[in-house]
């Protein structure tokens, strides 16, 4: 059991039986005061008392609250705050003087959570996240010579202050020392061994990171060269850099995904691994020829993510039960379909993670790999030399697999030769493009495969989307119009209840934050099985599966909003 809650039971401020029932309905010994405080047990204003009592008596540290999702650090802090007499401050909306950071070393600022606010004649004050630390105070009043002023601030704003400063500081550095060493240049060769673009695109890729970006786009225009990143599948402008940097930082980019720095008249593929505050990426290069130069697109791969399992990417308690039930399946092949960008690739990988075992021989056919696995055989498609998905799936069929992963399926050949494994005691897991799982059947008989083999072989489809979260800083109920909810009847009604974000800071005022993914998986039952055989309509196989309790995308996508993941306006964008 946690600390905080043995420590309530302790002060007889909750009681066993309340604890005792919870374990008894399953609750995990980590979530018991999380239900407590949501069942009534205990008000969340008390808990966070006997949390600040605490920490002002020096029992807990400040870091305690980490351990728990559901109290706020905010509300914390300004109950804290008061009973120490001092001012709460949110740094996102202070107006901050930028010239102090410059005053002390930015190393003391990191170590002890601070960051200087603004001052006056006589005053400085300082944004602290920890206001009992009492060597932070007595380190800081030595490095300024006014009066300290502690103001407290959450760990999560200080951080990112401090995060933003260093970036700028860097940026102006790394610039003028990019131009320093290129007018010191003369040669190609020493070009490639300049540093300084090294460390810029160091910043450049810590930066697209550390705000969650899934890809990078670098691209050119006719006075700056301006990089960008994908958030939430939505692009924001990262840096903007004067024109000149552009040719040398395309060329070291290039150079590090082994790329030829010459060629700037063809679009080249490439990829190259960094390691970023610690963690290290894999980045899948793209480069194409544009007016004012080669844009770059680099895709950020987490190896993390190649770990990810099914229940952890989103999908649904159901959906993730169908899904296994089709996994288990010896033979047949599994078909992930969706749009460029719907997460099919994370759902295969967390496909091959269910179905990994030291029994069987796994291969996949990729183009690109874009994580590596252990214990599992990958081959890298390459069209140049003559493999392709067709030559590499009818090779790897005599390295006697047992199951087959293909990254996609995109001509009739591959799937013919997919098909014939499923059929011949393989279990095929691939992704296709559609945008249903039902017109994923006849999608397959237009490409040349006939009906009754489709039948046969295929086990289950799965049709994915990626919706933004609401971000839960700034959520609210939202009022869906008479309409709308006349409109779709058929799946809302005027009692159902709906969120959206306002937009905050957290989010950038977007009022998404993350994304989650809304799915329908179709299990093909005997009866469907027939269905297909007889080349039976959309409509058909859709009013069967429907009976054998088919979920749609776009139900399963209102259900997550009605369950306050995501906005109803987001799934009619992303599923209607």
């Amino acid at each position: 059991m946690d600390r905080i809650t043995t420590d309530l039971l302790e002060n007889g401020l909750i009681m066993k039986g309340q604890v005792n029932r919870l374990i008894a309905k399953g609750i995990n010994n980590s979530l018991i005061l999380k239900h407590i405080t949501q069942s009534g047990f205990m008000t969340m204003d008390r808990l966070v008392r006997f949390i600040v009592d605490k920490i002002r008596k020096g029992v807990y540290e400040l870091s305690i609250i980490a351990e728990y999702d559901y109290i706020k650090e905010s509300t914390v802090l300004t109950k804290l705050s008061k009973e120490l007499n001092l001012d709460f401050i949110d740094l996102d909306d202070a107006h901050i003087d930028d010239s102090l950071t410059n005053k002390i070393p930015f190393a003391q600022l990191q170590k002890y959570n601070a960051f200087p606010v603004y001052s006056d004649d006589t005053n400085v004050y300082i944004a602290l996240n920890d206001p009992l630390n009492i060597e932070a105070k007595e380190s800081l009043q030595r490095l300024f010579k006014k009066t300290l002023i502690i103001k407290v601030a959450v760990k999560k704003q200080i951080t990112q202050h401090l995060f933003k400063v260093s970036l700028k500081d860097k940026e102006k550095v790394l610039v003028k020392k990019v131009r320093d060493e290129l007018n010191s240049i003369n040669t190609l060769e020493e070009q490639q061994q300049a540093s300084s673009i090294l460390l810029l695109i160091n910043v450049i890729l810590d930066a697209c990171i550390q705000g969650r970006a899934s890809d990078v786009h670098i691209e050119p225009s006719e006075r700056s060269c301006s990089v960008r990143g994908r958030i939430d599948g939505k692009l924001s402008e990262i840096f903007i850099f004067p024109k000149d940097i552009f040719a040398p930082l395309t060329s070291r980019i290039k150079l590090l995904a082994n790329l030829d720095i010459a060629e700037k008249r063809k679009p080249q593929d490439g990829r190259f691994s960094s390691i970023v505050s610690g963690v290290e990426y894999d980045f899948r290069l793209s480069t194409l020829p544009t007016l004012y130069g080669e844009s770059i697109v680099m895709r950020v791969l987490d190896k993390q993510k190649a770990l990810v399992k099914l229940e952890e990417a989103g999908m649904d308690t159901q959906s993730y039960h169908k899904f296994q039930k089709a996994l288990k399946t010896p033979y047949g092949i599994i078909l992930v379909t969706g749009p460029t960008g719907s997460g099919k690739t994370t759902t295969l990988y967390g496909a091959l993670n269910e179905i990994k075992d030291i029994s069987d021989k796994i291969i996949t056919v990729e183009d690109p790999v874009e994580y590596r696995m252990s214990s599992i055989q990958q081959v890298q498609v390459n069209p140049k030399i003559g493999l392709k998905f067709a030559d590499a799936l009818r090779s790897i069929l005599r390295q006697d697999p047992d199951k087959i992963m293909i990254g996609e399926i995109r001509d009739s050949e591959t799937l013919e030769i997919a098909i014939k494994a499923a059929l011949t005691g393989h279990l095929v897991i691939s992704t296709l493009h559609t945008n249903d799982s039902i017109s994923a059947i006849p999608r397959m008989a237009d490409m040349g495969i006939q009906h009754y083999l489709i039948s046969g072989a295929v086990i289950a489809i799965v049709a994915q989307r990626l919706v933004r979260k609401i971000c839960s800083h700034c959520k609210t109920i939202q009022e869906i119009p008479a309409s709308i909810i006349e409109e779709y009847s058929d799946f809302i009604s005027a009692d159902d209840i709906f969120y959206i974000g306002s937009g905050c800071k957290e989010c950038n005022d977007t009022g998404y934050s993350g994304r989650e993914m809304i799915c329908e998986i179709l299990n093909i039952s005997e009866k469907l099985s027939s269905l297909i055989a007889k080349s039976a309509s959309k409509e058909d196989m859709h009013k069967q599966a429907k009976e054998e309790d088919f979920i749609g995308i776009f139900e399963n996508g209102i259900q997550k909003a009605k369950d306050g993941i995501t906005s109803f306006k987001e799934i009619l964008r992303a599923a209607k």
